[in-house]
């Protein structure tokens, strides 16, 4: 019997010691043209790119990464893709995204048009590309909008 127990214990440890730490998880790049995940700074017209920053009478839930109209978004670590995921209630240029998880994270990635909403995409692989941010938001720094499904921080992560 306490053979059985001992195995028990030693499964249970082998298990829990092979799950992520999301504490620890850090995203690879993003944008094909940003290897090392560049956060927008702010734009006089439209605010800053910061988790928290000011939007008004609201606050911006997500972190802005750099990434120039058209380029090549990539999988920052293994993912599954968990379907679409739009920003904006009324459509225009830029309206889309996809909800993903990985490493023990749940996450949206907004004005990306994925090549797919399902499946899964290994790190680096690409998941599609940025949308034509300045026809929305002329003279903007054009980025990828990084937000946890549970609306926390992202920044740690970077």
């Amino acid at each position: 019997m306490r053979l059985y127990i001992l195995l028990g214990f030693l499964l249970l440890a082998v298990f829990c010691s092979s799950l992520v730490d999301a504490r620890q998880v850090k995203f690879g790049t993003l944008c094909s043209r940003n290897p090392s995940n560049r956060k927008r700074g702010c734009d006089k017209k439209y605010g800053c790119g910061h988790y928290g920053a000011s939007r008004g009478n609201r606050k911006h839930m997500g972190l802005d990464i750099v990434c120039a109209d058209g380029d090549t978004v990539v999988a920052p670590f293994d993912v599954k893709l968990n379907g679409r995921s739009k920003p904006y209630s009324q459509n225009n240029a830029i309206n889309d995204g996809i909800n993903l998880s990985g490493q023990g994270l749940c996450f949206k990635l907004f004005y990306v048009k994925p090549d797919r909403y399902s499946g899964t995409i290994k790190k680096g692989q690409r998941i599609g590309r940025m949308l034509p941010m300045q026809r929305v938001y002329p003279g903007i720094t054009s980025h990828v909008h990084v937000q946890m499904c549970d609306r926390s921080d992202p920044t740690k992560y970077f």
